[in-house]
């Protein structure tokens, strides 16, 4: 429609469209008034001639009926839209002179008939919008807008936090989870683990080949050599006692290793098996190997470094955030691109768990209407009220004003049986 309503908005309809409608209503209206102007003329021509042809009477009859019921009902039609004829006949131009009982009330109606818990969340129990979301997630360019407007708030949430004092709170909070924890038992379950299997002689092997190396390098040798030289009587070292001692210890040594790392069941190894089990028993059950542990932990918990570890750990996460978002190829956007892709992915084959997300939807956006529609009927009455009256009766006419005018031949027709019948009663009764 080329005239907009005055402060709000009329629908869009094109100007072929209103022309039509526009042609079709003044043709419906120019046959009811031609077939009003017909039953006058009917009428009047029967009485002129009922005295030749008695039987006209009948005819006159229904069309004096039906020319008073089409001129009522043509009446009715006119005093919705506007004054008949121009005169301040009261109760007439009922639309435009109750246009803000009109608004009020379409909001009300709509309110109380639309906007009603029970019709809201059955219409919101028809869509799945946990589908919707899981489509709109896997959808590899939305995840990637998604992932780059996230990515952007992710240098902002670590300001806040740090501004917050959440990094401090954390900081607190581990260490005293930390402080928590006994050290002791918990040492001697992962040796537990260790030790299980006898997975421990693989560090036995490693001694092995340690004491196997030092056997053969000469420095070693040496040092233990003037060791035993110094040990040893004058006499004994000018025989060269000490080498011959350092080579038979070297021999002996290197045979006692050999047989141990060949033979599983060696009693060296037997007594290493003795040692680290006496070892986790002591330090599950010893109270001095626990007081140890906890003064160890404390010590380190109270170390100036681990706040300045923590420190560095945040601002180094921040300058790697900064840098990675700043950067083309990022790891952020990539990775939260692909999560969101696959929660959408992952959604959209869960049934159950869309079902419990769609519950939420319902619940929340039924209230959300059942808090908003009081400002919604405030609203439709307030656009109603806003809109120009001549072109809202206008509007109103266009649409239904056809079907309106077929109240006028409903009229003439209702009426005109009427008059026949009352004119063929009196023939009957007063003959």
């Amino acid at each position: 429609m080329k005239a907009a309503l005055a402060g709000g908005s009329t629908p869009d309809t094109s100007d072929d469209v209103e022309r039509e409608k526009l042609a079709a209503l003044r043709r419906t209206k120019a046959v009811a008034t031609a077939a009003l102007a017909l039953c006058v003329a009917v009428f009047l021509t029967a009485r002129a001639f009922e005295e030749s042809w008695p039987a006209l009477a009948y005819v006159a009859a229904f069309a004096e009926a039906a020319a008073i019921g089409g001129l009522a009902d043509w009446y009715a039609v006119v005093a919705l839209f506007r004054r008949p004829l121009g005169l301040p006949i009261p109760h007439t131009a009922i639309i435009p002179r109750n246009k803000d009982r009109i608004a009020d009330n379409l909001g009300r109606f709509i309110e109380v008939n639309f906007l009603a818990p029970a019709p809201v969340r059955e219409k919101l129990r028809q869509v799945d919008f946990a589908l919707l979301v899981a489509d709109w997630l896997a959808d590899p360019r939305r995840a990637a807008g998604l992932a780059r407007f996230t990515a952007k708030l992710v240098p902002q949430a670590l300001a806040a936090a740090q501004g917050s004092g959440l990094r401090d709170f954390v900081g607190q909070r581990l260490a005293a989870q930390i402080g928590k924890v006994e050290l002791a038992p918990l040492a001697a379950d992962l040796l537990s683990t260790v030790t299980a299997d006898r997975r421990h002689q693989r560090l036995f092997d490693e001694f092995m080949k340690i004491f196997g190396g030092l056997l053969r390098d000469e420095e070693t040798l040496a040092a233990i050599r003037d060791r035993i030289r110094q040990e040893l009587p004058s006499l004994a070292r000018m025989f060269q006692a000490d080498a011959y001692l350092v080579k038979r210890l070297v021999a002996a040594a290197g045979t006692l290793l050999a047989e141990a790392e060949a033979d599983p069941d060696h009693a060296l190894r037997r007594e290493f098996d003795r040692f680290v089990e006496n070892f986790v028993h002591e330090l599950r059950e010893s109270p001095a190997y626990a007081a140890r542990a906890e003064k160890l932990k404390r010590d380190l918990l109270a170390r100036p470094e681990l706040a300045g570890l923590a420190e560095n750990f945040w601002a180094g996460l921040r300058a790697f955030a900064d840098q990675d978002i700043a950067s083309d190829d990022s790891l952020i956007r990539r990775h939260l691109a692909d999560m969101f892709a696959e929660v959408g992915r992952q959604l959209r084959d869960e049934p159950a768990i869309r079902a419990d997300m769609n519950h939420g939807f319902v619940i929340v956006l039924s209230a959300f209407v059942e808090n908003q529609k009081s400002g919604v009927s405030a609203f439709i009455a307030d656009q109603v009220r806003s809109w120009d009256i001549v072109q809202l009766t206008r509007l109103i006419e266009l649409n239904i004003g056809r079907d309106l005018q077929y109240i006028r031949f409903n009229g003439m027709l209702i009426g005109g049986l009427a008059g026949l019948a009352l004119h063929v009663g009196q023939k009957l009764v007063f003959g």
